[in-house]
């Protein structure tokens, strides 16, 4: 039996009933006593006392949406083109990476600028290829719903002048030859994973190191549990190995796709379904599932209740659209409620919201209450429709990174109203309507996992890395108990695991991040730069900065 008290005088439990403490029992992983340090030893005698360092010690992190397999493939494995680089530079970053590859051998990466996108045609494909020296490749851009592809890559996913676009997906095409420009959209961009996948199939041990790697990088920020936010097969595969293997240092709740999902190209929904207890481990829950139900406002893929801003090809009315209707959702979701299933929606335009929270309106009418869902990323949220997540049992899951001022909002306002992009991610008023609000880094579409700067941007509504000037619709800010809540007990409550993690109490698991700093009582403006000292999973030490 492993037991050990630790002791710190400032720690924030996130308990309402008992919201500072600075004693802690635990016995083999599992918190006993939180209290004073001589409660803490009343429930262990004899157990061994820990000084944890620092200045401040909270619930070990929750990350309510991130890829972090995909993500640890990318870091280890592909090349990596910040979102800022102009076209000239990735392609010299192509050429760059290129000399190092064998002939034939795939180059992958990311972020393309979601500005760039715009320039991708039949030429800026040709130079791509240049670069590349004939070899496939597949670029991501920052939003991981488009691809740019050379004619290697196009030709190894058997894209030609005949290949439809599939469902959701656009195949982008030389409006003069119908030759393929080397843009893929949506659901066509499954099509150049899938030829990647291929080539890819003989080596699985690679996703396993990019678990691991990953789960570490989280660790290494504080985060303890993490909802993985797109399960497929090699993600399921990956995560399962990872935990028998003895290194899954986290909780991890994984999303199998419900419906077709445009980026696990190949996978087959009900098989999943069907599998998810073969993946079942102590530390992973296969208990979520996905939808898309609609793209990105970069690529005028999401629906919106207003127009984008005219354009060549859409011209002036357009509003995007969703991939199911509201009939159809709800017996989508109905379906999953019937296996235990707690769904994901991804939405990020506000007619894809209330489309969203009108199905769920749907079934709890015919059900009565029923799982919490999730809308993910909520950033375009009409104000009538905000009442709703309270009301509904709805989940706003956040990812801040992706909507405080950065390369994504400036492109994002090349394709909407001003005033609609000028109300983007209503934090407060979800806070304040009784929503229940949980954050998450959509990593690797933001290329840094830590929530620290997404705290900062919560409080301040600004660019924690200060490149860009300016604050967005400031009036929505909220304070760091909001923003840290979000992080820790209503994480945790979000994505199905309150029981077990997201504060310090009896019965829970020691789950802990210790940190440099106080967060209540620094400048809101250096939360981003806050450290993590030590993060202890299950009552051992799993990161300890500087080892």
């Amino acid at each position: 039996m492993n037991e050990t008290i630790f002791h710190h005088a400032r720690i924030c439990t996130m308990a309402p009933e008992r919201p500072w403490a600075e004693a802690i029992s635990v016995r083999d992983g599992r918190i006993v006593a939180v209290g004073t340090l001589e409660e803490a030893r009343a429930a262990l005698p004899g157990a061994p006392v820990v000084a944890l360092p620092g200045e401040m010690v909270v619930p070990g992190l929750l990350d309510v949406h991130n890829h972090f397999v995909w993500a640890g493939r990318a870091e280890l494995y592909e090349m990596f083109v910040p979102p800022i680089l102009s076209l000239d530079q990735v392609l010299d970053a192509v050429r760059e990476t290129a000399s190092k590859k064998a002939p034939g051998e795939w180059i992958v990466g990311g972020m393309l600028g979601s500005s760039l996108i715009g320039q991708v045609d039949r030429s800026t494909r040709l130079r791509l290829d240049e670069a590349a020296g004939g070899r496939p490749v597949m670029l991501r851009d920052d939003s991981q719903h488009n691809r740019f592809v050379s004619t290697a890559a196009l030709a190894a996913a058997g894209i030609d002048h005949d290949t439809p676009d599939p469902l959701n997906g656009t195949i982008v095409r030389d409006p003069a030859t119908g030759e393929a420009s080397g843009l893929l959209v949506e659901a066509a961009c499954g099509l150049v994973e899938l030829a990647l996948a291929r080539a890819l199939a003989a080596t699985p041990h690679l996703d396993v190191e990019a678990a691991a790697h990953a789960v570490k990088r989280l660790n290494a920020f504080g985060v303890t549990a993490m909802q993985e936010a797109l399960s497929s097969r090699a993600v399921l595969r990956a995560v399962k190995t990872l935990d028998d293997e003895g290194r899954l240092s986290a909780w991890v709740v994984g999303s199998i796709p419900v419906t077709e999902a445009p980026l696990a190209p190949g996978e087959i929904p009900e098989e999943l379904l069907a599998m998810r207890e073969d993946f079942r481990t102590r530390h992973f829950m296969p208990d979520a599932g996905k939808i898309f139900l609609d793209g990105v406002p970069t690529s005028r893929t999401a629906a919106m209740l207003e127009p984008y801003l005219p354009d060549a090809i859409h011209g002036c009315c357009f509003r995007g659209g969703t991939t199911l209707t509201v009939p159809q959702l709800a017996k989508v979701l109905a379906e999953a409620e019937t296996n235990g299933i707690r769904v994901k929606i991804h939405c990020t335009g506000d007619a894809s919201t209330r489309a969203a929270l009108d199905a769920i309106d749907v079934l709890r009418s015919f059900n009565g209450p029923g799982l919490r869902h999730q809308i993910a990323h909520a950033s375009f949220i009409d104000p009538a429709e905000i009442p709703r997540f309270a009301e509904l049992n709805v989940v706003a899951d956040l990812s801040p990174p992706l909507w405080y001022p950065s390369v994504i909002v400036e492109a994002i306002r090349t394709t909407l109203p001003q005033t609609l992009v000028d109300r983007l991610a209503p934090i407060r008023s979800l806070v304040e309507a009784g929503a229940l609000i949980a954050g998450g880094s959509d990593w690797p579409v933001v290329p840094d996992p830590s929530p620290w700067p997404g705290i900062q941007g919560m409080v301040t509504r600004r660019d924690p890395t200060g490149r860009m000037e300016g604050a967005l619709c400031p009036e929505q800010a909220i304070g760091v108990a909001d923003a840290l809540k979000a992080y820790t007990i209503n994480a945790a409550q979000a994505i199905g695991l309150g029981h077990l993690t997201g504060s310090i109490e009896v019965g829970k698991s020691a789950d802990l991040a210790v940190l440099n700093a106080r967060l209540f009582d620094v400048d809101p403006a250096d939360i981003g730069k806050t450290q993590v000292l030590q993060t202890w999973f299950e009552g051992r030490c799993v990161h300890e900065a500087n080892s």
